[in-house]
């Protein structure tokens, strides 16, 4: 690699940190006569973090330079930062080298907007077109999406891409237009209707004929910045719902705020707003698993989530009519919704309960957090008192001080480990 290149890699890989929407899972594009890669379970080296994020993909920015001025983007065109672009055959190279040194299995590519949408769409759609056709890549592609492209590249970028996303970034129109001007909801939602047509229209031509192409076999997701408006979670999350109804969506991904630029529209942050963002990639959770609604989650009473203990905890204690549940007796839709039982556990419950009565040690063998469900249930031998016993409130104090505590512990544990 030559020292321009790397010069560019350094750049445009830490300018593309900032794009959390980029898991790997969700297709199974096998390796191919003459080709190399494969996007099948066993070629993406699935190395997560906390909340789910993938980092086993070459993440990458085709160029940071831009024409828009977003207040919250480092990229923007007023700031004063080092600019530069790759080539699409420079890209391309550089992905597949990577590849073989077995450095990377998959490629994320996003870009600043170059002179208009629909010219940086199609430096972009060269580059995947290089690695398949060209290189003959296999491999897992997540490409985003330029918010206002045309339809008929958005077309052509789902022949090739395996996940395509289009990031809202602020959850509403109005404050997005006051950060980023330029930029509003109709040129972002355009594309995600465009993924979503190709997607329906393919998935009729294979009901038809069993080797027509697949588009976009991954899905599309997009990315939501919290923090860097006054939007609540209800807002946030409403807007996930109504996006999960889609059937193309797969992830929303929420990306706590870094305050990199000196704005008067940006608040006054001194760090990513993390626990919130955590928070709400659980509430994400209980939506797409654990058949819980926005508004259950979430309402006009309590528009924010409550950053001491879980959502789901949170709902238990704002519903306290509803247990204590018999896990030998109650439905798996209630036994989901018990604080501490996850839906491996809730399956095993409804399995094992046929053969007798499911006791506390049972339970934990099961996978059970019992610290947490001890207070919403009642089995066989369980001696604990429930939540309306204890009162909602106290055993809140008890929760939030375990999961402090436990939060404590382990940031001092990692404090140590790196020293």
């Amino acid at each position: 690699m030559n020292e321009k290149t790397l010069e560019k890699l350094k750049i445009l890989a830490d300018a593309a940190k900032y794009d959390v929407s980029c898991a790997s899972s969700g297709t199974s594009r096998g390796s191919a006569k003459g080709g190399i890669g494969t996007a099948a379970g066993w070629g993406i080296c699935h190395s997560f973090t906390a909340d789910g994020r993938c980092i086993s993909l070459f993440k990458i920015l085709l160029t940071n330079h831009c024409i828009y001025d977003c207040a919250y983007c480092s990229n923007r065109r007023s700031n004063d930062v080092t600019r530069t672009a790759f080539t699409a055959e420079e890209l391309a190279e550089l992905t597949i080298e990577f590849y073989r040194r077995n450095y990377i299995e998959g490629l994320f590519l996003s870009s600043g907007v170059m002179r208009n949408p629909d010219y940086t769409m199609e430096q972009m759609l060269r580059v995947v077109k290089l690695l398949r056709e060209v290189h003959r890549f296999n491999g897992y592609i997540h490409m985003k999406s330029i918010p206002g492209a045309s339809r008929e590249l958005v077309a052509q970028a789902g022949m090739y891409a395996d996940r395509m996303s289009v990031n809202l970034e602020i959850p509403s129109e109005q404050n997005l237009k006051l950060l980023a001007p330029e930029k509003d909801y109709e040129s972002v939602f355009a594309p995600m209707r465009y993924i979503q047509q190709g997607m329906l229209e393919s998935a009729e031509d294979r009901k038809k004929f069993k080797k027509a192409p697949k588009f976009v076999p991954a899905g599309q997701s997009t990315q939501v910045i919290i923090g860097a408006t006054p939007d609540t979670d209800k807002q946030i999350l409403t807007l996930a719902s109504a996006l999960y109804k889609r059937p193309s969506f797969k992830r929303v991904y929420y990306s706590g705020y870094i305050p990199i630029n000196n704005d008067s529209r940006l608040p006054a942050l001194t760090k990513p707003p993390l626990v919130r963002e955590n928070r709400l990639y659980q509430a994400d959770w209980l939506m797409r698993f654990y058949e819980f609604n926005a508004n259950e989650i979430v309402n006009d009473t309590h528009p924010d989530l409550d950053l001491d203990i879980d959502p789901k905890m949170g709902w238990a204690l704002r519903n306290p009519s509803f247990f204590p549940i018999d896990v030998n007796v109650a439905p798996y839709e209630m036994i989901l919704r018990v604080p501490g039982i996850g839906v491996k556990s809730a399956k095993l419950i409804i399995a094992s309960r046929r053969y007798g009565r499911l006791n506390s040690l049972q339970l934990k063998k099961m996978g059970v957090v019992m610290k947490r469900a001890q207070y919403f249930i009642v089995c066989r031998e369980l001696p604990m008192q429930t939540v309306n016993e204890l009162t909602p409130q106290y055993v809140r104090r008890q929760v939030s001080q375990k999961q402090k505590k436990q939060a404590a512990e382990l940031l001092q544990y990692s404090i140590d480990w790196g020293e």
